[in-house]
């Protein structure tokens, strides 16, 4: 499943190719055309990421909200093409850019009200400028009153938007933190160096386009093939101490982590 850099990337993406612009939706699998007509021919004013959600705001007060799930793919042109290549439950166009989305597991038309109860479910964006750590604040906050695993924690989205497996493992290593300390054990540096740590990571995923988690290759314009610390790294030498990574079950996701040195 796509985790909150990379729907970070597609909102840029909107922005830069389609906003401010009267655009043509329409649905060509069939599944998406009723809603389609509602915004067909508006003017497209915005495309925002929240975690693992976009919303792209039209100019009639409505929302095109879309969560890809674990098959949701998106694949973009440079220019309108006739024709159409698999499933596409959604297209965005103009005579110049076109998107196409294939198998998300959400794509409706919502309308302003409805944007804001979901704005208020979901948990603060680290992809998202905070210039007053409102939402800094807002994390810190949730974690330290939570007597749930660490672990547990990073994957809600009602905590933390955006963070999937490979950014929930990444960060706990990076701050040697075992996935199972409560969050109300954590020191408030710890919290808040969770925080900071995953805007960094996410701003570098954002620019490449992967996730990169080793320290010596965040500023490195090479990608690499191993690019993480523990994530996949199951029954392999830590990185960082004598001991193996390990592979655990939490809440039936995959959990990577090294218990000689994450305490």
């Amino acid at each position: 499943m796509p985790e909150g850099h990379s729907v970070q990337r597609t909102a840029n993406w909107f922005n830069k190719n389609l906003a401010k612009q009267k655009i043509k939706v329409d649905s060509p699998q069939g599944r998406f055309s009723a809603e389609a007509k509602l915004v067909n021919n508006r003017t497209f004013l915005k495309a925002r990421a929240i975690g693992k959600q976009l919303f792209l705001d039209f100019d009639n007060g409505l929302s095109v909200r879309i969560h890809l799930g674990i098959y949701g793919k998106w694949r973009y042109y440079g220019k309108a093409e006739k024709d159409v290549v698999g499933q596409v439950r959604a297209r965005f166009y103009t005579s110049k850019a076109m998107a196409d989305l294939r198998g998300p597991s959400v794509c409706e038309v919502i309308d302003s009200q409805q944007v804001k109860l979901l704005e208020k479910k979901l948990g603060p964006d680290p992809t998202n400028p905070d210039p007053k750590k409102i939402n800094q604040a807002r994390f810190v906050e949730r974690v330290m009153k939570s007597k749930s695993a660490i672990g547990l924690l990073l994957m809600n989205q009602s905590v933390l938007s955006g963070v999937g497996n490979v950014y929930r493992a990444e960060l706990l290593f990076r701050a040697k933190i075992s996935p199972h300390r409560a969050g109300d054990s954590l020191t408030q540096k710890q919290v808040v160096n969770l925080w900071q740590d995953s805007v960094a990571l996410m701003k570098v995923g954002i620019a490449k386009g992967v996730m990169v988690t080793r320290q010596e290759q965040l500023s490195s314009s090479k990608i690499h093939d191993e690019r993480n610390y523990v994530y996949k790294r199951e029954g392999l030498k830590c990185l960082r101490c004598k001991g193996t990574v390990v592979l655990e079950v939490m809440a039936s996701r995959k959990l990577y982590w090294c218990p000689g040195c994450q305490k």
